[in-house]
């Protein structure tokens, strides 16, 4: 029996758990500045960026042993998050490497296995980034460039499987394009021949792939000034330019120069053979893209040169700097503190670079990474940091966009005028208008004309009338937006005349002494049924009469603001659908509210919105009632279109939402079935947590929930069907007048309207895509006009 008392043995081992506890802080501290260490490697410092690599890698050699896991963790991270300081890293690797060949191989093991989950993921740019830090290592003596260039070749393999998506090839293509600026030096030295080889399996492959998307990403149909190239063949251009420049570039810093001497000392190691995984039909690939070009060399004043559109330092700049944005989006802030201390700054003219670096996103077709709004705050807050030089090259950029947008892609037309309402409503709706006045005598269909009156009506979204009114020269007059108010035409000077004015009266005193909806019904009861059928879209299933006294007497009553009117129509929600139980009811709805409203352009759609939500209306007669003949006037308006859009994001939300509910539920119920099957084989041995009623989901509601998500797909296919159905229609009309009149087509309606039909193929292109064998079978058959025809062919290419 031991003869030490109970509270000593008690005393050591509380001693032995703060021990513990202890080195567990301990070692917790050492990889928390471990980490730091490695993350702020080469940033802006006293010393240069040699020294702290050789301060960095005498730090880890010494923590090696302990913290092998860690580092390898951490350097890999940064290979794939932090790709501007991709050299830095290979030059720590490297000289990591040079003194210790263990943990070279395992980084190079674990940067491989890094890459092959990439690829199966389909992270797609963390796998390119991963690449190029393996083809960077080349340049660093870690890797050979024999198994390198084997790796590069297995990837173009890609471009010659069959049956495969073009956009498959094309990423796997461009991959290895994008990674040749920072080895294609080392590989010409070493394996020209190999790499000639390599170069000329690319060119075969991009002279015979289709272009057919091309058409539909582009920001301008015209190629003057700038030619608008689709990046595959603008990336090749810049390559060939660099393999003529025997592949020396002025904008990679590549700090193992410097080392060369230690490194080209150290044992190399071979990549083993990396197979990229076959094609899923559920991996999704990168969408092609068009470069977008706005500045010239000639744009740019006394300074450094801007590098020329084939030159790969534009590349590399580009590239650069739309990472930065990807990294600090979410704060525009630092976002522009970001761009604005770009380290090549001195070389290149930084501002003109970052404005067409932030255009290029905002255009990007089909659509933009982020929402227009951000690329807004961002260039606000660039003008505040820059104040001397960012406003004036905006404001050029501003000018170069106006001259040129009567070749402008209708999506990116919407989003300047977006981006611009928005940029003068930061700067006191401050512009030298009358620099723009030719566009006075333009037709108002013009683009000209056309982009200052929408951009007017979102001014007046984010300011008032008389603001906008005193702002503009009066020779704008005919582009000032009218005043918004309600036109109630049962308080008009004709309304006597009209049927239905003594109940409108009689409603408007009912509501305002806060009556119910019951007591609505019964005062337009005294509407007999067959007493108006003024409407062409009266066929009397519905009576016309009673919405068009309802609808305008209780909105006008709610005319005072936004919340008025949502609550008038929440109050009375019940008497709406009432009135509005078939479609034609319900575009008569809507026709109403365009009668009270036709000039508030905002109050249309947020009432149309809030009509959808309530389920008032449907998706399908908000589409039908836009091409309506009624509406005809207001169709190349933009906000005619924005209320089509967010009437067919609603419907594609409620698909999707329905879509994941089915995909839990059927997880929660194969879960439980599997877990019960378990829990009786096991019960002998050991106990299950039971599975409660509540956890899972019974068949039959599983049942329910498809038979929804099926009805949803129904709709959402006829919203599709009917959309492209009427473009057709409307735009086989006009082509037929046009040849009858000996006319040509091509006007600015006509533009207006194919753009309107491509925006709806682009803008909603994850969903129309699932419908585009039915598309092609019903409504885009081979014997349709070429140039709507051609349309619905550059989408399907897209993803071909």
């Amino acid at each position: 029996m031991s003869r030490r008392r109970a509270h000593d043995t008690e005393d050591e081992g509380y001693d032995h758990r703060r021990n513990k506890r202890r080195r567990v802080s301990e070692n917790q501290e050492i990889e928390d500045r471990l980490e730091s260490l490695i993350l702020r490697v080469g940033e802006r410092s006293t010393s240069s960026v040699e020294s702290n690599l050789e301060g960095l890698v005498s730090v880890l050699e010494a923590d090696l042993g302990t913290f092998r896991l860690k580092i390898l963790r951490i350097l890999s991270d940064c290979a794939v998050r932090m790709p501007e300081k991709c050299t830095v890293y290979t030059t720590l690797v490297g000289l990591l490497n040079a003194k210790n060949y263990k943990f070279g191989g395992e980084f190079v093991d674990h940067m491989v296995k890094t890459f092959k989950e990439s690829l199966k993921m389909c992270r797609w740019d963390a796998a390119r980034y991963s690449l190029r830090f393996l083809a960077d290592l080349v340049n660093c003596h870690v890797i050979s460039a024999t198994s390198l260039l084997q790796l590069l070749d297995t990837m173009i393999d890609v471009s010659n499987e069959d049956t495969v998506p073009q956009v498959r090839r094309d990423w796997f293509v461009f991959a290895v394009l994008s990674t040749l600026p920072w080895v294609g030096r080392d590989l010409y030295e070493k394996k020209e021949s190999a790499l000639e080889s390599l170069l000329l399996r690319i060119e075969v492959y991009l002279n015979k792939r289709s272009k057919k998307h091309h058409h539909a990403l582009r920001v301008w149909s015209s190629d003057t000034p700038h030619p608008q190239e689709e990046y595959l063949d603008c990336l090749w251009a810049q390559i060939r330019k660099l393999r003529q420049d025997n592949w020396a570039e002025k904008h990679i810093p590549r700090p193992y120069l410097t080392f060369d001497t230690i490194l080209c000392e150290a044992l190399q190691h071979n990549l083993p053979q990396i197979i990229p995984p076959p094609h899923n039909d559920a991996f999704v690939y990168p969408m092609p893209w068009v470069v977008y070009r706005m500045f010239d060399y000639t744009d740019c004043p006394d300074g450094p040169n801007l590098p020329g559109a084939h030159s790969i330092e534009r590349f590399l700049i580009e590239e650069h700097l739309h990472h930065i944005i990807e990294t600090y989006h979410h704060e525009r802030k630092d976002c522009a503190a970001q761009l604005l201390s770009f380290p090549f700054k001195h070389k290149i003219p930084l501002e003109y670079c970052i404005v067409e670096v932030i255009f290029a996103e905002l255009f990007h077709m089909p659509t933009p990474r982020y929402l227009d709004i951000c690329y807004g705050s961002i260039l606000i807050e660039l003008c505040k940091l820059q104040p001397a030089t960012l406003p004036q090259v905006l404001a050029q950029a501003t000018e170069i966009l106006f001259m040129r947008i009567d070749s402008m892609n209708t999506s990116c037309f919407d989003r300047f005028v977006n981006w611009f309402s928005y940029h003068l409503s930061n700067f006191k709706f401050t512009w030298s208008w009358d620099e723009w006045d030719s566009c006075l005598l333009l037709d108002g269909e013009h683009p000209r004309p056309k982009f200052i009156q929408e951009v007017l009506q979102k001014c007046l979204r984010l300011s008032y009338h008389q603001l906008i009114t005193e702002m503009m020269p009066t020779t704008y007059g005919k582009l000032i937006p009218q005043l918004p108010a309600p036109n109630f035409k049962y308080a008009s000077e004709e309304a006597a005349s009209l049927p239905g004015t003594a109940v409108a009266h009689q409603l408007v005193v009912a509501i305002r002494q806060k009556c119910l909806p019951e007591e609505v019904v019964n005062i337009l009861k005294e509407i007999p049924n067959s007493g108006y059928s003024g409407e062409e879209m009266s066929d009397g299933t519905f009576n016309a009469l009673k919405i068009d006294v309802f609808v305008q007497t209780l909105l006008n009553l709610g005319s005072k603001s936004f919340s008025h009117s949502f609550a008038a129509i929440s109050k009375f929600h019940s008497v709406f659908r009432a009135l509005a139980e078939t479609e034609e009811a319900q575009i008569c709805v809507l026709h109403n509210i365009y009668e009270l409203w036709s000039s508030h352009q905002q109050m249309m759609v947020v009432l149309v919105d809030k009509l959808l939500k309530l389920q008032i209306v449907d998706c399908s007669a908000v589409a039908t009632w836009i091409f309506s003949k009624e509406m005809s006037g207001e169709f190349t308006k933009m906000y005619l279109w924005e209320i089509l859009h967010l009437t067919i994001k609603k419907m594609n939300k409620h698909v999707i939402k329905l879509n994941t509910e089915l995909s839990v539920a059927k997880d929660k119920l194969s879960k439980a079935d599997s877990s019960s099957s378990e829990s009786d084989e096991d019960a002998p041995t050991k106990r299950k947590k039971p599975i409660t009623h509540a956890d899972k989901p019974s068949e039959e509601a599983v049942e329910r929930m498809e038979e929804k998500l099926e009805a949803a797909n129904v709709n959402q296919k006829r919203l599709f069907l009917i959309v492209f159905q009427r473009f057709i229609m409307i735009l086989s009309e006009h082509m037929l007048r046009s040849d009858a009149d000996g006319r040509d087509p091509d006007t600015d309606w006509y533009r207006w309207t194919i753009g309107r039909l491509q925006q709806v193929f682009l803008m909603h292109h994850e969903q129309v895509q699932k419908y585009s064998s039915t598309l092609e079978t019903l409504l885009f058959t081979s014997d349709l006009d070429t140039h709507i025809l051609e349309v619905f062919q550059q989408f399907v290419a897209l993803r071909a």
